[in-house]
């Protein structure tokens, strides 16, 4: 995988959990992604709102985000929120970093899926 495709990958997943979650559209955060592949690393800086990504290390990063590039691959492309969520919780993603953030932003996910979770069992009555 070049890096322009896993530039393109990561504004992708970025987009695509930010229109699932709005709440944190408009979140100001630095944070790295790092992309794991045999003995090859890639790291990239993201900054929010955007995403803009730009492919080297982030030293200003408030939050590290670390995953093997394949699984990362796949994600990108499909996953929604509670897959972000199983991710990280078993081991296939981990985030490390301020932890203040990184609690805010499950909070707000936590948040969003109880909406969701109300809206379901409304409408099915």
């Amino acid at each position: 995988m070049s890096g322009d495709d896993a530039k393109s990958l990561i504004e992708l997943a970025v987009t695509r959990f930010q229109e699932e979650v709005p709440a944190l559209e408009k979140l100001k955060l630095v944070f790295a992604i790092e992309l794991r592949g045999g003995r090859d690393v890639q790291m990239y800086r993201v900054e929010l709102p955007g995403p803009k990504v730009t492919k080297g290390i982030a030293e200003d990063a408030r939050v590290r985000v670390e995953m093997q590039r394949a699984f990362f691959n796949v994600m990108a492309k499909e996953a929604k929120a509670p897959d972000w969520r199983e991710a990280f919780t078993y081991g296939q993603a981990r985030a490390t970093g301020n932890s203040q953030i990184l609690q805010l932003i499950e909070h707000v996910v936590d948040k969003h899926e109880e909406r969701l979770r109300l809206r379901r069992a409304r409408s099915s009555h």
